[in-house]
């Protein structure tokens, strides 16, 4: 079975285009959404994404939104915490293909540190 994990230095989650998520004040509350927005840069990317490195250079602090725990998709997504593991998956492989494509390094890492 596949199990979701977070894949250093993908970081495909960090593009926020707004354009990309038009149904963000469905599921940001007032304040959340300006933060989000306040975190895209001109690029689309997030402003606290470091391309070089390819990671988060608030990850630690990171908003409640850009977290991938159950409490955080059931409140945001209507997820429940025992369809999480397949949600997440198939975000991640939508976001990835989406910005490396699939069948690049990114997706490779991907499947297998989840297991597919």
């Amino acid at each position: 079975m596949a199990t979701w994990q977070c894949v250093k230095q993908c970081g495909a989650c960090c593009q926020l285009d707004p354009t990309e998520r038009p149904d963000l004040d469905t599921y940001l509350d007032p304040d959340e959404l300006a933060l989000y927005l306040s975190m895209v840069g001109d690029d689309g990317w997030c402003i606290h994404y470091n391309a070089q490195s390819r990671e988060c250079s608030i990850y630690d602090d990171r908003p409640r939104f850009c977290r991938v725990q159950a409490d955080v998709f059931e409140d945001l997504f209507g997820v429940s915490p025992d369809e999480l593991n397949d949600f997440a998956i198939e975000c991640c492989h939508e976001h990835i293909e989406g910005i490396y494509g699939d069948r690049s390094l990114e997706m490779l890492r991907f499947n297998h540190a989840v297991g597919i």
